[in-house]
């Protein structure tokens, strides 16, 4: 039987909206009014549908740092989170490569959240049942969301720092099953990296252009599944001097140290080197402590009075960044202001990083900092929270990792660690060359045309 698919873009119209017929570009913006209108996957993209990234350029009175930070915004993507786009892409890839259809298969996203999230929303627009697979301690708001989209749950124990149990269950349960279930494994499989080096690399360029020397010196964010650091090789394709930085948290620094922890900041994934993680093309290594993203975020959500007041920010930027980050975005806006300070930039000189979504999925993650603190905090409380994680990012647990070893002693991590899923220790070793994933991402020019052909003609819509 062959059953329709609900069509989407390609990865060139992911990257530039404008290729899509302008009458289509509108009705994909009309449909933000219904998010389970299924034009909104024609909204993946960094630009609103249109030309412009969405992007926050932080005040420097509140990064006090010379260089211009810019902030990727995630949360405008459909479903409230940039996720939607990997998740879409190992999906449309699955359709047009493997003639995957509605009815056959049900999709498994594994994930600490976002990812999941994406997986249930787009598995519900497309016509697919869903089931997301992460820890069983993660922001209740997640998991609200995921079952608002139609998505089952298969909790594994833990938190954040769980996430390889949550990988470990999604082998024995799904993968071990291809005639049941079609796996969007975001940690391992290239969708993730085609669709962060094409997409997410175009929009940190273009987020530049017109900022300083409109070059990128830095691209700056916290692995998570690593594919948004693919992001960084499309910007080194263009300037090779230019640094690619990995975040991790403090509190379980595997990567740093080969340390194990708990942590606070739901997004990350950690206790692993991922195996769509180009290490040899990362710069810098720095941790993060969990606690200043979290003390950071109230202070955005809270403090605008703060900010304003006592460390000068403009009023109308201090209420633009309200609602606009969650922990993981505060991570990434930290590690972007200690990059700046190591690196020692200056005003002409741009660090891009993201949001990967907004406040909306956190509010209980602020009530658990209130109970922590005693209750909520005062404006003194707020001025040292802020002065701490933004004004006093230091420069300490940094790593460069072009020192002698460093990246070898990553890639052995990922080989100890993906050979036990089964992967050949040769497949891993050729990660190692620019070469593998050059390849990988070229092969875009042949998934493009597939994907467009699959869906058939673009949805007509009214003029």
């Amino acid at each position: 039987m062959n059953v329709a698919i609900v069509p989407g873009p390609t990865y060139s119209e992911m990257q530039n909206p404008l290729l899509l017929p302008p009458a289509l570009r509108a009705a994909a913006n009309q449909a933000r009014q219904d998010e389970l209108n299924p034009l909104n996957l024609f909204n993946i993209n960094w630009k609103q549908t249109g030309d412009a990234v969405d992007r926050i350029v932080l005040p420097r009175e509140l990064t006090g740092v010379r260089a211009n930070i810019i902030v990727l915004r995630g949360r405008s993507f459909p479903s409230g989170s940039m996720k939607v786009g990997p998740a879409y892409a190992t999906l449309a890839e699955e359709e047009a490569l493997n003639g995957l259809r509605p009815g056959q298969k049900t999709v498994i996203g594994p994930s600490t959240g976002n990812f999941g999230i994406g997986t249930a929303y787009v598995s519900q627009l497309k016509g697919y049942r869903a089931v997301v697979v992460m820890p069983d301690n993660m922001s209740k708001e997640r998991y609200e969301r995921i079952r608002k989209y139609g998505g089952d749950l298969d909790l594994t124990p833990g938190t954040e720092s769980d996430v390889i149990l949550t990988l470990e269950r999604t082998h024995s349960e799904y993968v071990s099953k291809p005639d049941r279930y079609v796996v969007l494994a975001q940690f391992e499989l290239l969708p993730n990296y085609r669709f962060h080096r094409h997409v997410t690399g175009d929009a940190v360029v273009k987020a530049a252009r017109d900022l300083g020397n409109g070059r990128v010196a830095a691209f700056v964010s916290a692995p998570g599944s690593a594919g948004t650091l693919a992001a960084g090789d499309y910007v080194k394709s263009l300037w090779p001097d230019s640094k690619v930085v990995a975040l991790e948290p403090r509190e379980c620094s595997t990567l740093y140290d080969g340390g194990q922890g708990q942590h606070r900041i739901e997004g990350i994934g950690d206790k692993m080197v991922t195996l769509i993680h180009n290490v040899f093309n990362t710069d810098l290594l720095m941790l993060v402590h969990d606690e200043d993203t979290v003390r950071g975020m109230e202070v955005i959500q809270s403090g605008t009075r703060v900010l304003v007041e006592r460390l000068g920010v403009p009023e109308e930027a201090a209420r633009g960044l309200v609602d606009q980050f969650g922990p993981s975005g505060i991570c990434n806006i930290i590690g972007a202001i200690k990059t700046a300070r190591y690196l020692d930039l200056g005003p002409q000189e741009n660090v891009v990083t993201i949001a990967t979504d907004g406040y909306d999925r956190y509010p209980s993650v602020q009530e658990a900092l209130y109970a922590r603190n005693g209750g909520k905090p005062d404006d003194d409380q707020l001025e040292l929270w802020a002065k701490a994680a933004f004004l006093g990012a230091s420069l300490g647990e940094i790593v460069d990792l072009n020192r002698p070893g460093q990246h070898a002693r990553l890639q052995e991590m990922k080989e100890a660690l993906w050979t036990r899923f089964g992967y050949e220790p040769d497949y891993i070793r050729r990660m190692a060359s620019q070469e593998f994933w050059d390849e990988e991402y070229q092969k875009i020019r042949e998934i493009d045309p597939l994907i467009a052909q699959v869906r058939g003609a673009l949805p007509a819509v009214d003029r």
